[in-house]
């Protein structure tokens, strides 16, 4: 396993990371879980990543029981904030009163005084960010956050964030979690250009897309039994803007490349996001302990010019570059 650093941050993260969203506390049994989690340990991956909200609460819950009995100082566990965790007015955003209680919550079901970075979910437009950043600022005084990061912020928002964090001695954000894949490039133009300015690291999710990139979906087919794609608890639906045969008749085309370069088609996928030098790490899921080993692999992997160019002119018609993209709800869920 190779290492980087989180943003301009003096902590090192695994390449790869693992991620228990859409699989622990709902599609992968707790067992099942675990032994992903065990084999992530095994490849050198020390990194991992889940949420308050994912599967209701339980993905964190899973992921603490995971994780227990090894050494603390040896991991960097990272959650969010923001998502509903509950039926009341206060239970969703990103005010003082739910970032400290989620935070506490969060802390119960990891089994750990602390996490090493805490996220803000989304932008939370019904809260005054000075509020927010004193919050997370306050958790991180208090020892109970070392660093503080955002996922799906645009560049303004990113930016707003740190001239308040500049302007009142507050902590700043070292690190943004987008989407970021072969086929969604939305933080190129604007994200990764103001990160790499004011040293924020990109942890990036879904570098596979959704497993659209192993290249198992094929045109014209219906998804394989037991895939993303035929999940009805949410996986099915994230996944379904790629399964136009546009798009999946374009990605067969890159299991030459992928041959060629000596890689399996995911190991191609992960290593592509790890080429931006603005990515710290990127995060993987799975389902079975032998897809982690198979995304660990792209650790280190350094693709040629040749090959990148290629990977482009095949996509070409296919790829999302839009910055708008990168979206928060208005009011909160």
């Amino acid at each position: 396993m190779e290492f980087r650093r989180l943003g301009r941050s003096g902590m090192k993260v695994s390449e790869i990371s693992y991620g228990n969203w859409l699989t622990h506390g709902s599609q992968v049994e707790a067992d099942q879980a675990t032994a992903c989690v065990r084999e992530a340990l095994d490849v050198g991956i020390t990194t991992f990543d889940t949420a308050d909200v994912y599967a209701g609460t339980k993905a964190e819950s899973v992921l603490g029981e995971a994780l227990k009995g090894e050494r603390r100082e040896g991991l960097e566990i990272f959650t969010k904030v923001y998502w509903p965790t509950g039926r009341g007015q206060n239970d969703r955003g990103l005010s003082r009163k739910h970032i400290v209680e989620s935070c506490n919550a969060s802390l119960k079901r990891l089994q750990t005084d602390y996490v090493d970075l805490y996220q803000a979910h989304r932008f939370d437009y019904e809260t005054p960010l000075e509020e927010t950043l004193r919050a997370f600022d306050d958790l991180v005084r208090a020892g109970k956050v070392h660093y503080i990061g955002v996922s799906e912020w645009k560049a303004s928002e990113i930016e707003a964030a740190l001239k308040i964090a500049g302007e009142m001695g507050f902590d700043r954000i070292v690190s943004s979690q987008p989407q970021y894949s072969m086929l969604w490039r939305v933080i190129e133009a604007e994200v990764v250009p103001l990160c790499e300015r004011e040293g924020v690291g990109q942890v990036v999710w879904s570098p596979i897309a959704q497993g659209v990139l192993t290249g198992k979906y094929l045109p014209g087919q219906p998804p394989p039994e037991g895939s993303r794609a035929t999940d009805s608890q949410g996986g099915d639906k994230m996944i379904a803007r790629w399964l136009s045969d546009d798009v999946l008749e374009k990605v067969q085309q890159l299991i030459p490349l992928a041959e060629q370069a000596g890689l399996s088609m995911a190991q191609l996928a992960v290593a592509w996001v790890l080429q931006n030098p603005n990515v710290s790490s990127a995060i993987v899921g799975a389902s079975r302990p032998e897809q982690v080993r198979d995304s660990a692999a792209a650790a280190g992997k350094v693709l040629d010019a040749d090959l990148l160019a290629q990977v482009d002119a095949v996509l070409e018609g296919v790829v999302t570059t839009d910055p708008g993209k990168t979206e928060s709800p208005a009011k909160r869920p």
